[in-house]
C-alpha cells in the first residue's frame, strides 16, 4: 500500500515492505536503530515477526527511504481489535518536518480499514519528545510497560 501526501512539493509515501524485501534494508534499519543489535540477530527477529500479526512499512520521501515502522495487530480483552505502532524510526535530518503527523494519519486510517477499534503503543520513559507527540495525537498514558529478561 502506498499513500502519497504533498509536503513542500516532495512526495511522502508509506510503502509496505514484504518479508522477502526486508533483508536488503537491514543496513538502513541498523542506522535508524543506532546499531543496537548484531545484524544476524536483528534480521532473524524481523523474519520471525513477519510470520506473526506484523506488517512493516518504509517511510519514503521522494523515493528515498527516510524511516521505517511496524504495525502489530491483535485483539485485547480491554480494548478490542487493536493496532500497535512499533519501532518508529525517522532519520534525524527529517524529524520535525511534519512526517510524524502524516504517518499517524496514515496509521489511524489503515488501522480503521483493518477493523481496529483502538491503537496503543510503547515509548521509552526517557523519550520525552515522543511523549509530547503521542499526547498531541490523542494517546493517553494508561500504565507502565514492564520487561523481564528470561
Amino acid at each position: 500500500m502506498t499513500i502519497f501526501a504533498e509536503k513542500s512539493e516532495m512526495k511522502l509515501a508509506f510503502n509496505k515492505i514484504l518479508k522477502e524485501e526486508f533483508p536488503p534494508l537491514l543496513p538502513q534499519v541498523q542506522t535508524f536503530m543506532g546499531h543496537q543489535l548484531a545484524d544476524e540477530l536483528l534480521l532473524n527477529r524481523f523474519m520471525e515477526m513477519f510470520d506473526q500479526n506484523y506488517e512493516c512499512f518504509g517511510i519514503f520521501l521522494d523515493e528515498e527511504l527516510v524511516g521505517i515502522f511496524g504495525l502489530w495487530f491483535m485483539t485485547r480483552h480491554y480494548a478490542g481489535r487493536s493496532c500497535e505502532p512499533d519501532h518508529i524510526y525517522i532519520s534525524e535530518e527529517h524529524r520535525s518536518k511534519g512526517i510524524g503527523k502524516k504517518l499517524f494519519e496514515f496509521i489511524s486510517g489503515y488501522a480503521r480499514e483493518k477493523g481496529c477499534e483502538t491503537s496503543e503503543l510503547n515509548s521509552y520513559v526517557s523519550n520525552y519528545r515522543s511523549h509530547k507527540f503521542y499526547l498531541n495525537e490523542g494517546y493517553e498514558i494508561k500504565g507502565y510497560h514492564f520487561l523481564k529478561k528470561l
